[in-house]
């Protein structure tokens, strides 16, 4: 294409110079509508852009997911480490144990500040409640570790301290001494 002065110009120039303007018209010679799109652009670009961010917020969802379910990925480790510590009270099942219980109560803890700033999405709200809903499974399978093990006090003869000593109704002497 050729302006007035000889110039060859490319389809995406435009000249806002002026030069290329008849008497009287306030527009630019060249129109939008006669530029031809740019190499490499098409419409199927656009609806890629859209696919492409459908499956931006999938993934989004689906590492939401993989955050939430953690807790409760760990259960069946969980259950077969308790298995192997066995129920005697030694050092090793206790600090088993007490790695099973205290480890839900960090991650509850430390969850708003660090684990619910990663969940995002749609499903966030129910993504976090599984997370936290993992957890609580978690601390009870270590409450009813201790239970088996006997550290919890829930038979009667545990709180045989806080009761008070039976009054004697009847005392018996011995016998006669020879």
């Amino acid at each position: 294409m050729s302006a007035k002065g000889g110039k060859k110009f490319h389809k995406w120039t435009m000249d806002f110079t002026g030069a290329n303007r008849m008497k009287g018209e306030k527009q630019i010679s060249l129109s939008h509508t006669t530029v031809q799109n740019p190499y490499g652009y098409s419409e199927l670009s656009s609806r890629k852009e859209t696919e492409r961010q459908e499956q931006d917020e999938h993934l989004i969802i689906k590492k939401g997911w993989n955050i939430a379910l953690g807790p409760i990925k760990q259960i069946p480790m969980n259950f077969f480490i308790l298995w192997m510590a066995g129920n005697t009270i030694s050092i090793f099942p206790i600090m088993m144990v007490g790695m099973m219980f205290f480890r839900p109560i960090q991650a509850l803890m430390s969850a708003s500040n660090t684990i619910f700033k990663m969940i995002e999405g749609p499903q966030h709200l129910i993504q976090k409640f599984v997370y936290i809903l993992g957890n609580v499974v978690c601390l009870g399978l270590a409450v009813y570790k201790c239970q088996t093990m006997g550290l919890l006090p829930t038979t009667s003869s545990d709180w045989l301290a806080f009761l008070e000593a039976q009054k004697r109704i009847e005392w018996s002497g011995g016998g006669v001494a020879l």
